[in-house]
Parts: structure tokens; C-alpha cells; sequence
């Protein structure tokens, strides 16, 4: 199960590290966190060219070490060994954008829903349902909190922050599409 933790409180630093990954290099941000082992919060998980990646600050601390339980779960998932994370998140989304990336946790692994699925499962009308879409769009944990496992209706691969592309390839990894031979 996933950790879920807002707080008002500003985080007093922002760390960071790069880990490789069969997706691209992801870039690793979190917070001081003194419920967390490490100390660090996960604030953001991001992939090369996405559309929302934060840009690393000048002010932030580079350093692998907090990091360790956050890049052990990432090396499992990637290995196979393991298909939901157990990490502490801070986001700081709107209120509606925390419900949806909270809903995102309930999807299983090596399984896809529609964004009108998962619109009527939240209660969300119809009319709001590209709402929905953005706010998965703007979802901060990309691969921890399964966005990608969110998919049209008609089964096609729309929108992922760090590319459709990516988005296949986890849905693969995860065994919710089949390889295809080329």
C-alpha cells in the first residue's frame, strides 16, 4: 500500500538523485521527511523529455543516500519482483488532483482502466472527464502512482507525460499488453 502524506508545512530541503531505468535515467525528488525511512518524502518521480519534469534547482542536494528504500522498490519493480510501492509521497496538488492520484494507488498491477471507468468509480460527471485526464496528466509520481495504467476507451494509449511510448512499455512490463514482434 502506498503512503500518502500532505503536510502544510514548506519542506525545509529538497534533495535529489538519478537512478537508471529501462525507461530513460528518472529523476528522483523528495522532501525532509521525519516519518520516512532515509528522512525523504517522494515529491516527484520523473522521465527524460516529460512535459511536467521539474528542473533541478540550484538551491536542492544532490544525494543518492536518503533515496535508498525509493531506488530498492524502482530496481524490484523493474526486476519483476515487486508491483506496488510502499513509499512516502508529499504532492501538492488541488484537492481534486490529490483525489484523483489517490485513486490512481487502487488500480492493480498488470491491469488498465478508462478514464470513464475510473471517472464514474470516483463519481466525477461525465462533463468533467477531461478534468480527470489533466489531472492524471499532471500527476507528479509518474510510474509510482500508475497514471499509465489508465487508457482510452477504446483500449488506445492516449496521453502519458513522458510519452506514449513509455507508457506501452510499462503496460508491457507489467503484462497488461502483449509484446509485440516486429
Amino acid at each position: 500500500m502506498n503512503t500518502h502524506a500532505t503536510t502544510a508545512a514548506t519542506p525545509t530541503a529538497t534533495h535529489y538523485t538519478t537512478l537508471g531505468s529501462p525507461l530513460g535515467e528518472l529523476l528522483l525528488v523528495g522532501a525532509d521527511s521525519p516519518t520516512t525511512p532515509g528522512s525523504i518524502a517522494l515529491t516527484s518521480l520523473s522521465m527524460p523529455g516529460q512535459r511536467t519534469a521539474p528542473a533541478v534547482g540550484s538551491h536542492w542536494r544532490q544525494d543518492a543516500g536518503p533515496f535508498a528504500e525509493v531506488i530498492r522498490q524502482l530496481r524490484a519493480y523493474f526486476a519483476g519482483r515487486l508491483t506496488r510501492f510502499t513509499l512516502e509521497f508529499h504532492t501538492a496538488g488541488t484537492e481534486f488532483q490529490e483525489r484523483i492520484w489517490r485513486a490512481l494507488d487502487d488500480i492493480p498491477y498488470g491491469t488498465t482502466t478508462t478514464y470513464g471507468r475510473l471517472a464514474d468509480t470516483l463519481g466525477v460527471p461525465r462533463t468533467d472527464v477531461r478534468a480527470l485526464g489533466a489531472a492524471i496528466g499532471a500527476n507528479p509520481l509518474l510510474l509510482v502512482r500508475p497514471c499509465h495504467r489508465v487508457i482510452g476507451a477504446d483500449g488506445a494509449m492516449r496521453g502519458y507525460a513522458a510519452g506514449v511510448e513509455r507508457k506501452t512499455a510499462l503496460l508491457t512490463h507489467e503484462g497488461a499488453l502483449q509484446p509485440t514482434l516486429i
